[in-house]
């Protein structure tokens, strides 16, 4: 294993240094260079047949520099250093790197393991194919219930001496309702896997023969042996194994064992043998090399683009204000929209007892005053739902604002009587009646302005020749 490992890494150093002559650099920001490969190999992923955007070449190169400025803050930010960072960036790597680890030898070895452990448990007595028909005892039944239990299996038992069917009698009288259904077919038995008593019974069986009544924990039991037989070969069963092999995640937990015994033979950790793992793929595979660092730089891109934008922009609540001030003009709606609540009540005449406790209230008040007023208590009077509702987006709303006498109500049980209260406006009157949109904006001029500032300190030059080199896709 030693050398296989040291082999590969000495591969993977000399790869690295034909790949620097054979890879111009495309461009350099703020003196680092990006060589031509990771830009074609973002290129060519962002813009596929199903991309809708599609962009050129040229329209591409300031979104990459964009992206690779954001990275740039993100790094001088130190976001790479935070344990949250390092943490996700393995889980993402490494479900990429940990199944490299093994191959298709190792998962059959495994899946030969499985086969003959599974013989080793079945063993000399095979799979036996039983059915039963049952009389159930339970343990705190008296002798009385007992005896009547014995008199009726015992009853059965001389009927099917006397010629009876066995399958007809297990839907007649058996009492485990789920196999009488099939004839009283339970299926493969193996030992170890029911009580003692019965597998005993079975055991001593041939295929064919039916039992005289067998007593167990749970009651009597006449047992039929439909067949027996040993674990076909694996061959035969090994579409099911890798199947299961597949389902149960057998891989991880090899590709795991993997890397511990890689870590113990090396004297390393198991982080430092997966990092290991990774720059030695990534030096012989640029697909896998700019893979891994797209998720880098992906992860650190989502963390300063949060901290920088969306969220700060989300929570900015004097910013918001100020930028629907400044913008309020351009927020309109092509039909007016009904601003209020749609509730339903238990009794009459809370109708007008909500319309009175939310009158001359502000709309941003109105949920725990509802709140408080009619479901304090364990029992709900009211169940209302609140927002800015156009046409269509519900029915007390559609019927009782809209006049759309064709409007479905959804019924409230306990709840009978149906209400509106609000009023219709023909354009937003707050932020909060468009806040989604305005936090969308905002977000977006609060970016505009954080690459104004990034462009500024992060200086891209672009080298022409070798950005000539690239075909559109």
């Amino acid at each position: 294993m030693k050398k296989t490992l040291s082999f590969i890494f000495a591969l993977a150093s000399t790869v690295a240094v034909e790949a620097q002559t054979a890879d111009p650099v495309i461009m350099t920001i703020n003196g680092k260079a990006v060589p031509r490969s990771e830009f074609v190999y973002s290129y060519k992923k962002n813009n596929g047949a199903d991309v809708i955007d599609h962009k050129t070449v040229r329209e591409y190169v300031e979104l990459f520099a964009n992206y690779k400025r954001k990275v740039e803050a993100a790094l001088d930010a130190h976001l790479d250093t935070l344990t949250s960072y390092k943490t996700e960036f393995r889980q993402y790597r490494d479900q990429q790197v940990m199944p490299t680890l093994i191959n298709d030898a190792d998962v059959e070895a495994e899946a030969h393991k499985i086969y003959d452990a599974e013989n080793e448990r079945i063993g000399v007595d095979g799979i036996n194919d039983v059915s039963h028909i049952y009389m159930r005892v339970r343990q705190d039944d008296d002798d009385a219930v007992m005896q009547r239990q014995k008199e009726r299996i015992d009853s059965i038992y001389r009927v099917l001496k006397a010629g009876g069917d066995f399958e007809t009698l297990a839907k007649q009288c058996s009492e485990d309702k789920a196999t009488a259904q099939r004839g009283g077919r339970m299926g493969q038995l193996v030992k170890g896997s029911f009580f003692e008593k019965f597998e005993n019974a079975v055991l001593a069986m041939k295929p064919g023969e039916i039992s005289a009544p067998v007593q167990t924990e749970v009651g009597f039991h006449i047992i039929k042996l439909n067949d027996r037989y040993s674990l076909p070969s694996y061959d035969s069963l090994r579409n099911n194994i890798m199947q299961y092999v597949e389902r149960s995640n057998l891989r991880k937990d090899l590709a795991k064992k993997r890397l511990e015994e890689i870590a113990v033979e090396r004297g390393m950790t198991n982080e430092a043998v997966a990092d290991m793992r990774a720059d030695s793929l990534a030096a012989v595979s640029e697909e896998m090399k700019y893979l891994i660092q797209e998720y880098h730089d992906g992860l650190l891109l989502y963390e300063i683009s949060n901290r920088e934008v969306w969220e700060k922009a989300a929570n900015d609540e004097k910013g918001l204000e100020a930028f629907w001030k400044k913008n309020k003009k351009k927020y309109t709606w092509e039909e007016p929209r009904f601003k209020g609540i749609a509730y339903y009540t238990r009794e009459a005449s809370d109708v007008d007892a909500v319309k009175k406790c939310l009158k001359g209230k502000k709309f941003s008040e109105w949920t725990e005053l509802l709140r408080n007023t009619f479901n304090k208590d364990s029992v709900l009077r009211i169940r209302a739902e609140k927002g800015v509702f156009k046409k269509g987006m519900n029915g007390i709303v559609d019927r009782e604002i809209y006049g759309d006498a064709t409007a479905k109500i959804k019924e409230r049980k306990d709840y009978p009587n149906t209400a509106v209260y609000g009023k219709l406006l023909k354009a937003p009157e707050e932020m909060s009646d468009v806040r989604a949109l305005v936090v969308a904006d905002y977000q977006e001029a609060m970016e505009a302005e954080w690459l104004k500032t990034l462009k500024a300190r992060y200086v891209v030059k672009v080298n022409e020749d070798v950005l000539s080199t690239i075909k559109e896709e």
